[in-house]
């Protein structure tokens, strides 16, 4: 077996601008409960020694602490109610309540709604989260506020309101795009030059196609996301961007605003194809993800999940530009024995020549 000559940040930033890294990176995104699972499978005592026995090249998330008014008992801090919701062999907390459902007007929504501020947080703890971890890429910062917006409007409503009501949407998003800019940017300052990436995300696509229309998709979201990106770059630190599904009709319009790194590619979507993506935007952007989490990890056999790994290798790592990783949590039904044949494949496979 080769011997490494990179740390794990030195192996993400070598592959993200296109240089030579000993080995393909691999991240892990996962449930707790796969996570309890594989430590107890693997007798480990914590998830980073799990995750160093599994030789992941995992990314450290820092962010500040809450310092704001109280929370009631299973609320966030945008007022949102939360109810665990049990599947069978996990849990989901999902929201059960919309502060902003019942509002009809910007004006009301100013009159009778209170917005977060990045004040809120104390940001002076960030540092020491890096204590004990400073070889491996750090993640701090970030936006996604139409989830949000979904959450403060409801699913139906804030899908509605793009074309009933505009200008709630624009004000919204404003807010919340303003709350994640000031507090990515108290991030950077805390921890000045130690951030890899940010997380700019949304998630845009379905199965099959966009779950919005590539015009609503510029008029309310890019704006906001251009200068999360720019606040980035001035600041040296990549964009990771995260996008479910199928979003090939709006693909070409992200690598223009500037991201980084694309993740999941989850290629059984269509459209998806990877390499199709790697020929086409290969040059502009690495690929993250891409071990498919609909059939592959959770249902399918050693073999194919072997196989996969190889066949993500030549596709999507050719010429470099590749981390290997689910592209979602695995869920608690995965087995394993899959899980374990992704990372020993991966590290197995995965060196470069």
């Amino acid at each position: 077996m080769p011997v490494e000559t990179m740390t794990p940040v030195e192996r993400w930033k070598a592959v993200i601008t296109r240089k030579k890294p000993d080995r393909v990176p691999m991240d892990y995104w996962s449930t707790p409960e796969v996570t309890e699972k594989l430590m107890h499978q693997m007798a480990c005592s914590s998830r980073i020694e799990m995750l160093k026995k599994l030789n992941v090249d995992f990314v450290v998330s820092v962010g500040p602490s809450y310092k704001g008014p109280s929370l009631k008992p299973g609320f966030d801090l945008y007022g949102v109610q939360y109810k665990d919701i049990d599947f069978g062999t996990g849990v989901y907390a999902e929201p059960v309540t919309n502060p902003l459902a019942g509002f009809k007007s910007v004006e009301e929504i100013e009159a009778g709604y209170n917005w977060p501020s990045p004040d809120w947080w104390d940001y002076t703890s960030i540092s020491s989260q890096l204590d004990g971890l400073e070889e491996y890429p750090v993640a701090g910062g970030g936006s996604e506020p139409f989830l949000i917006y979904k959450n403060l409007r409801g699913q139906q409503g804030a899908m509605t309101d793009l074309v009933e009501h505009p200008e709630i949407v624009h004000y919204c998003l404003e807010k919340l795009f303003e709350l994640a800019y000031q507090n990515t940017l108290r991030i950077f300052e805390a921890i000045p030059g130690k951030v890899t990436y940010t997380y700019v995300a949304e998630d845009l696509g379905g199965q099959r196609n966009l779950l919005f229309s590539p015009r609503h998709i510029r008029e309310y979201l890019f704006p906001g996301m251009k200068r999360m990106i720019e606040l980035a770059h001035s600041s040296n630190v990549y964009v990771f961007h995260h996008d479910d599904g199928n979003i090939t009709r709006i693909l070409p319009d992200l690598v223009e605003l500037g991201i980084d790194i694309l993740n999941p590619i989850q290629w059984r979507s269509d459209g998806m194809d990877r390499k199709m993506l790697k020929d086409t935007f290969g040059e502009k952007i690495m690929f993250h993800g891409a071990m498919d989490n609909q059939y592959t990890l959770p249902f399918g056999s050693v073999k194919e999940v072997r196989n996969e790994v190889i066949e993500n290798f030549q596709i999507m790592g050719e010429g470099g530009g590749y981390i290997l990783a689910p592209c979602h949590n695995l869920q608690p039904i995965t087995p394993v024995e899959n899980i374990l044949t992704m990372y020993e494949t991966g590290y197995a496979e995965g060196w470069v020549k």
